[in-house]
């Protein structure tokens, strides 16, 4: 069992495949050039594997993959794969932008992928266009449809923007529910790398918004879920919300996550990390798990929204995976 230098349980492990993304979207890298990380500064997947069975075998029982966006790794499959053929029954999740899941979606289900989460900022092809930089919205919908159709377990992600996508909160919410899967908005995460000039909403502007229409109760937090969970009176439809300000954030977080070039982060909103590269490179996993031990003994109490509502991140979103 992995605990943290505050006694709290590390079940979840967040793995980037890539930094690489086909969006450039306001909240995360608009002015970023098409650029990326050598393919020789990566790990390869065995190389990442050989961390991933470490952290399952020390009580990892959750994995998400990530990016950038995770569907431009080449052969990602078999890197789903090998992560289920090692452990069956892990949780095993994705979130992707799903403009690239008509095409992949099968193959990822076939290899061991049980869930997946999809960015859906905009219901209207213009304003999808202008959060993504890109005419996104198709094929992001199809890829929607494609997971549903395979078996995919499906969540909706939504980063509600003033005066850009904030009228469609409520359109959202009808989107997922006539397809009986859950969105959760997200609460926009300030940070040095998005558009200076947007501005997002807090949980209970977004709240207000949804009770124009409806009446909601309050469910609380499934686990250590940072989703907290509402109930819709009128329908039983439950929606979440991601609030990263709120004080109780931090309190049962279970996760750490690790970047394509093999830096093992504590939190998301700190920069600090240790990089685990050379240990799996050279077969010294005795190494790779004492710098895990480290980094979950040097694990911050509470992310840096704790001490000013305002300050903004200098970590890169696009290579954590949020």
């Amino acid at each position: 069992m992995l605990i943290d230098g505050h006694g709290r349980t590390v079940n979840y492990l967040r793995v980037s495949v890539t930094e690489r993304c086909n969006f450039r979207c306001q909240y995360c890298m608009p002015e970023k050039p098409f650029s990326w990380v050598p393919q020789e500064n990566l790990l390869s997947f065995e190389d990442l594997f050989k961390f991933i069975k470490i952290a399952i075998d020390e009580g990892v029982s959750k994995i998400r993959l990530t990016g950038g966006e995770p569907l431009l790794r080449q052969d990602l499959d078999r890197f789903v794969k090998m992560i289920h053929d090692y452990k069956p029954d892990i949780d095993l999740a994705l979130t992707t932008n799903g403009y690239l899941l008509p095409d992949t979606a099968q193959a990822l289900r076939d290899a061991g992928l049980k869930r997946i989460n999809i960015s859906l900022d905009s219901l209207k092809p213009a304003v999808a266009a202008q959060i993504a930089q890109k005419n996104v919205l198709g094929k992001v919908l199809e890829g929607i449809d494609k997971a549903l159709e395979v078996g995919l377990g499906v969540k909706i992600n939504m980063v509600p923007l003033k005066g850009i996508n904030d009228a469609e909160i409520l359109d959202i919410l009808e989107y997922a529910r006539a397809r009986g899967i859950r969105v959760r908005f997200i609460e926009y995460m300030e940070n040095a790398h998005a558009n200076s000039e947007i501005e997002g909403m807090h949980g209970k502007e977004i709240l207000e918004r949804i009770k124009e229409r409806y009446t909601i109760r309050r469910l609380g937090r499934e686990g250590a879920s940072p989703s907290y969970n509402y109930k819709i009176e009128e329908n039983g439809y439950i929606f979440g919300l991601i609030d990263p300000h709120k004080h109780d954030f931090c309190e049962s977080c279970n996760r750490i996550r690790l970047t394509a070039e093999g830096h093992l982060i504590p939190c998301l909103y700190f920069d600090e990390a240790q990089s685990i590269a050379e240990a799996v490179r050279e077969g010294d996993i005795d190494a790779a798990a004492a710098i895990l031990a480290d980094v979950l003994a040097n694990k911050p109490k509470e992310n840096r929204w704790s001490e000013t509502e305002n300050e903004g991140s200098n970590r890169a979103f696009y290579e954590t995976g949020g």
